[in-house]
This record gives C-alpha cells, structure tokens and sequence, in this order.
C-alpha cells in the first residue's frame, strides 16, 4: 500500500464476519460489539500486503480500498 492509499470500513454494512480480522491481523480487529474496525495508525493499510486480500473476504462488501 502507498501512503495515499485509504482503507475504510462500512460499519453500517459490517456484520462482523471477521473475515478481515483473520487474513490481516496487522490492519484489522473487531470492536467490542463485533464489528470490524482499523487498528489505531493503519488507515493506509499499513503496508500491508494482504489487505487487498481483506476487501476480497468480506462476505458483505463493507471494506474499500482508495487511492488518491
């Protein structure tokens, strides 16, 4: 990921599979309620090569991936 890339999460679609928790544990976590959520620092994803990966597991759809 570069820095202008932007990772967001649609909590008002999230159902909180956690798929996107399993594939990038250094991107994701689920909240106390169960839904995904960015860990603090990784709106650009953080590098991390598997966050594409992420988008492509959520059954939902409620992860995007942007670039500026």
């Amino acid at each position: 990921m570069h820095t202008d890339t932007r990772v967001e999460i649609n909590r008002d679609v999230c159902i909180g599979a956690g798929q996107c928790a399993l594939v990038a544990p250094d991107v994701f976590t689920q909240d106390d309620g169960g839904l995904s959520t960015l860990l603090p620092g990784h709106e650009d994803g953080g590098g991390a090569p598997m966050v594409r990966e992420a988008v492509r597991a959520c059954p939902v759809s409620a992860i995007t991936v942007s670039e500026a």
